[in-house]
């Protein structure tokens, strides 16, 4: 019973990482959408520190939908664990380049299209191998972790990161490096996701008929979670306003991901009873993800399709071939330039040895 209570919540999470990653990846454009709408229409940008975007609909659909995502996200974090649920975040960055080739009228070229092919591969050898993280059952137990000296130091090396970019780099290179705020909404986010978890825990006592709203733990959980997620939405709102859709939804979910995936290992200790092979496994899923993820964004200017493909391959068959008879032509020019020279030579060298003997003969018959 317990075996098939662990492949039913297995296939929970499963489904709402899923349908998660499908409405987040969708808030992207939406967002995007609202904040182009805004530019033309001469309002104070995101980037600039404006909020206009509050008065357009677009931006709130795009939040509401990525509320729906996160919600999903949520509920998937409560059934399953981390390293299962946020290698599948790939699916909302495949979702996003999607529909911003539809929607933005940005291209998605060939190298676009491997690459979203290697971040399913990749997610899929990351969900087979995933780690199983250390079963948490109560509010109690979840306490105990967050007091660990290797998460205490981990959360406080993540806040002092934070604040050094919002405070210090922000300000003087958030304009021009897209670096700047999608690392202060990962840092940020492997905190919130920790939250997620409590919380999930949180729900499910409370399902259970446990008393959870006198534990301090649980509101304590809801308050770093409301500040965490109000950090990421507004740095990135700022980063999508400056940057690329395309750019900015990779580079984040490489950072985001990696943070979260070190945030689990060292609070829920998921990696302390893997096997080699699925270490491998895992590891190399997700270099597989930030390769096709690379291939997504890197050469999105390049206009490559199969069709151009094809076509340039022709175009170079037939350069080489008349090059290749030309040379031909000039080796055959030469042997018959060649050939004409000894014939000419050998012709000259005759005339004059009959020249001589004649001359020869003449001085003879004038000597005798």
């Amino acid at each position: 019973m317990g075996q098939d209570r662990g492949r039913y919540d297995f296939y929970i999470g499963l489904a709402l990482a899923i349908s998660s990653s499908i409405f987040i990846g969708g808030s992207f454009i939406l967002k995007k959408k609202g904040l182009l709408r805004l530019a033309r229409k001469g309002s104070m940008r995101a980037g600039q520190g404006g909020h206009a975007y509050l008065k357009e609909w677009l931006w709130w659909a795009g939040l509401l939908s990525m509320g729906a995502g996160e919600a999903a996200n949520f509920a998937a974090y409560a059934f399953a664990p981390a390293t299962l649920v946020t290698p599948l975040g790939a699916l909302s960055v495949l979702v996003s380049a999607v529909l911003s080739s539809y929607f933005l009228s940005e291209r998605l070229n060939l190298h676009g299209k491997l690459g979203c092919l290697l971040s399913i591969l990749g997610s899929t050898n990351m969900v087979i191998h995933a780690p199983q993280e250390e079963e948490i059952t109560s509010l109690e137990h979840m306490a105990r972790k967050l007091v660990d000296p290797g998460f205490f130091v981990f959360a406080t090396l993540v806040i002092i990161v934070a604040v050094i970019f919002i405070f210090v780099v922000g300000p003087r290179h958030g304009q021009t490096n897209i670096l700047v705020y999608i690392t202060i909404c990962s840092v940020i986010g492997a905190l919130s996701v920790s939250c997620v978890k409590g919380l999930g825990i949180a729900i499910k006592e409370a399902i259970a008929g446990k008393s959870v709203a006198r534990n301090p733990l649980a509101w304590l959980l809801l308050a770093a979670l409301v500040a965490c997620v109000s950090t990421q939405i507004n740095y990135l709102n700022k980063a999508l306003d400056i940057f690329n859709t395309s750019l900015v939804t990779p580079i984040y979910y490489v950072f985001f991901t990696t943070s979260v995936l070190t945030c689990s290992a060292i609070l829920f200790k998921e990696w302390e009873h893997m096997e080699v092979g699925d270490v491998i496994g895992t590891l190399s899923g997700f270099l597989t993800i930030i390769v096709g993820i690379f291939l997504l964004h890197a050469f999105k200017d390049v206009n490559v399709s199969l069709a151009s493909l094809a076509v340039s391959m022709r175009k170079d068959e037939r350069a080489s071939f008349p090059a290749a008879n030309g040379a031909a032509v000039h080796s055959t020019y030469e042997l018959l330039h060649e050939s004409t020279e000894d014939a000419d030579d050998r012709d000259t060298g005759l005339s004059f040895d009959s020249v001589s003997r004649r001359n020869g003969a003449m001085m003879s018959s004038l000597d005798h």
